[in-house]
């Protein structure tokens, strides 16, 4: 498993993997409320991807597998000051689903946004009938925070979305358990 930029050259990977699993995703996928929104090319998407990077308010990954683009995971709404936080949010195509390749990247990424960059808090908002991601938080041990009324627009209409968050604090807290039950 790993994480690198996506790359303008990942556009034939990136659209066979996304037509190829539009039925598995479709349901999850952030659709635009207005038609007011451009629509952008795979090109355009990348340089956005690249310049809200550069400016520190999203970390955008491709996650591979054995080399191959598999799915996609990125941390935005990036916030430093006095909140320091992000969110998560990812997929991955369904012939990789199961193989803990998502739950990997969640939490290197993670460790990379506690313990390189000093966020403070991460969270990641799943509608409720995600079984699959439900999992993956569930395999990360992040809290439930509740019910986020129509929170995002997801396949063409308004969502609830529950929120799973985690501080440094807690992941920190972990480690040091983790250290003081080891047999010596």
């Amino acid at each position: 498993m790993g994480l690198r930029p996506l790359r303008v050259r990942d556009k034939e990977s990136w659209l066979w993997l996304r037509r190829t699993n539009d039925a598995w995703l479709s349901r999850w996928e952030a659709t635009r409320p207005t038609d007011d929104a451009p629509v952008v090319t795979f090109r355009q998407m990348v340089k956005n991807y690249d310049a809200e990077a550069k400016a520190g308010r999203q970390l955008p990954f491709a996650v591979t597998y054995e080399e191959r683009l598999v799915g996609q995971l990125s941390v935005s709404g990036i916030m430093l000051g006095s909140a320091r936080g992000g969110q998560i949010g990812y997929w991955v195509g369904q012939q990789w689903a199961g193989r803990g390749i998502i739950p990997t990247a969640v939490a290197l990424v993670m460790d990379h946004c506690f313990f390189e960059m000093n966020l403070h808090r991460i969270e990641i908002n799943i509608r409720p009938e995600n079984l699959a991601s439900l999992r993956v938080v569930e395999k990360l041990g992040l809290r439930d925070e509740g019910l986020r009324k129509n929170y995002l627009h997801i396949a063409g209409e308004w969502a609830d979305h529950r929120t799973f968050a985690i501080t440094k604090e807690e992941i920190v807290g972990r480690m040091i358990d983790r250290l003081g039950n080891t047999p010596t």
